[in-house]
């Protein structure tokens, strides 16, 4: 009882920060009437996601202590999935790589080899090479679409695991994210090997990857939780998720700019919440600007990223009883 007060007391403070700092930050530049709007609407989201932790505080709580306190068996496991998955083929892990560059490659040919005036039309006003503005984009999606098409099977792929009863099953959308996190390091790693190339050295602002990295991660974590969850009873979910990602790469601006469109259809595009993560993998590497100077997007992502963590944590907590009959 005394965990959950001080667990319910830390949130509480954080919450309370939260609306605080949204209600005092003032942008300058900004409308003042779409400023005041942006604000009842985060305050009022916040709102609901306090209350829902409140009410479901079992359920969505139970999640996290579940996976911390199985860390090192998560670890463990991840780094032996990462090792399998490849075992049996000649070249092993390399496969893991050679998709992902084979297709930076692609649209790199296609739009700076056979169609360079494309390049310079779809991103606008960037002045770096579409190379480097085009990996620095397309990056943080390999992981995403990693993430959440073995996230979302990990239930099915480990089935016999499932119908264990004293297996966490909990931890195990998770060890799907953290093995696709291992190729996503070494296309970090590669990214900035190619800046530096082209003369864009690491510097204090490269750091932020690992802050985005952490987004992505909690992000796509929870959205597992619900799609995992889904597709036991669900199969064709797979497909649609799979159709959803194909279309994905094209609705966030990755290979096109979104200073191109119309104000308005700016606003439509930037609800995608992986339009926060590219655009900061962008700052990061080419226009060097910190997280924090986003207000707006960063607290919209994060209240996002809350309410699909703990709509995740609850649709998980009450389909599990059901998962071993089903598998």
């Amino acid at each position: 009882m005394t965990k959950r007060k001080t667990v319910i007391t830390v949130v509480t403070i954080l919450i309370v920060s939260l609306l605080l700092y949204i209600i005092l930050h003032h942008n300058p530049l900004a409308d003042p009437g779409e400023e005041m709007i942006k604000k009842i609407i985060s305050c009022i989201i916040l709102a609901a996601v306090y209350s829902v932790f409140l009410f479901k505080y079992d359920k969505i709580v139970v999640l996290p202590v579940e996976l911390f306190q199985n860390r090192q068996l998560i670890w463990k496991l991840a780094k032996n999935d990462f090792k399998t998955r490849y075992a049996g083929s000649y070249l092993g892990i390399v496969w893991a790589f050679v998709q992902p560059v084979i297709t930076v490659l692609l649209y790199w040919f296609v739009f700076t080899v056979a169609l360079p005036a494309r390049a310079v039309e779809v991103k606008g006003d960037i002045q770096v090479p579409y190379i480097l503005w085009l990996i620095a984009g397309i990056v943080p999606w390999f992981f995403f679409s990693e993430a959440l098409s073995n996230g979302t099977n990990a239930l099915l792929e480990y089935n016999y695991l499932v119908k264990k009863v004293v297996f966490k099953i909990s931890i195990l959308p998770i060890i799907k994210i953290i093995s696709a996190l291992f190729v996503h390091a070494f296309f970090l790693l590669f990214t900035i090997g190619l800046f530096s190339c082209y003369g864009m050295f690491p510097d204090l602002y490269t750091l932020q990857v690992f802050y985005y990295s952490a987004c992505m991660f909690v992000f796509v974590l929870g959205l597992c939780y619900i799609t995992c969850s889904i597709i036991v009873f669900f199969r064709d979910l797979g497909q649609i998720i799979s159709i959803a990602l194909q279309v994905g790469i094209w609705a966030t601006p990755i290979l096109w700019n979104i200073n191109t469109l119309s104000p308005r259809l700016r606003i439509v595009f930037k609800i995608n919440p992986m339009n926060y993560i590219v655009e900061g993998y962008r700052d990061a590497f080419i226009d060097k600007i910190w997280f924090w100077e986003n207000f707006y997007s960063t607290a919209y992502f994060w209240i996002l990223t809350m309410c699909m963590f703990a709509f995740g944590a609850i649709v998980f907590k009450r389909l599990k009883v059901h998962f071993a009959d089903v598998l």
